[in-house]
């Protein structure tokens, strides 16, 4: 178990419950709108992940995913929930795709908001790495925080045929590199509905959360 960092978490509704997973540099806010579309069928749990939003922050060296995942149990356990459906935006879905890999009995459903599996080609993870450290360095976060949003392998993309949990997928138009995300997953999970939202881009859940809220109730 890592250092129990002091976690900001919201938490609405009544319901089976829904654990919401912001993407890098978000906090939980941004699930605002579609909280407010299901929190009256649904518990929902939000939080702001270590170093975001009202979260405390972590040393350099200990925001990696076996840190982070550790902190998505802990949440869980604090709310007294044992399995959820697990959504996640962005860098959110990556880690919701890693908790039901590593730890299964965790995960219910997934549902997967502009998500990727990250990469196998060491040249197309050390790019991704690269813009990650570009914005990094013109933003105001805590030492080390960019190491959450960075790729050191790719367990995940390599054991995605393990999940079993049905799953939701829901992308904006413009979104192109999570379109193609989209594909990966219609081949290798057990993808029950894909959303394409109209006129939106990566922050689809932000800017039609009504969209995303019904394109995600199909694993509800």
């Amino acid at each position: 178990m890592t250092s129990a960092l002091q976690l900001n978490v919201s938490d609405t509704g009544e319901g089976d419950p829904i654990l919401f997973i912001h993407g890098w540099l978000n906090d939980v806010s941004v699930w605002g709108g579609v909280i407010a579309e299901l929190s009256s069928s649904h518990r929902c749990i939000a939080v702001d992940l270590r170093g975001h939003g009202a979260s405390a922050s972590a040393t350099p060296g200990e925001y990696g995913r076996s840190f982070v995942l550790d902190d998505l149990r802990r949440v869980l356990d604090q709310a007294g929930v044992q399995s959820a459906t697990v959504v996640g935006h962005s860098l959110g879905g990556y880690l919701g795709l890693a908790l039901a890999i590593e730890d299964p009995s965790r995960v219910s459903a997934l549902g997967l908001v502009a998500a990727g599996p990250g990469f196998r080609n060491p040249d197309s993870r050390e790019q991704w790495n690269e813009s990650v450290r570009s914005t990094a360095a013109k933003s105001d976060i805590p030492d080390g925080q960019e190491e959450i949003s960075m790729h050191v392998d790719a367990m995940v993309l390599d054991r995605l045929a393990e999940i079993t949990v049905p799953a939701a997928v829901v992308v904006g138009e413009r979104d192109k590199r999570f379109l193609a995300s989209a594909a990966v997953f219609a081949k290798r999970l057990q993808v029950k509905g894909e959303t394409i939202v109209a006129d939106a881009g990566h922050m689809v859940h932000v800017k039609q959360p009504a969209a995303t809220a019904a394109g995600l109730r199909c694993v509800l």
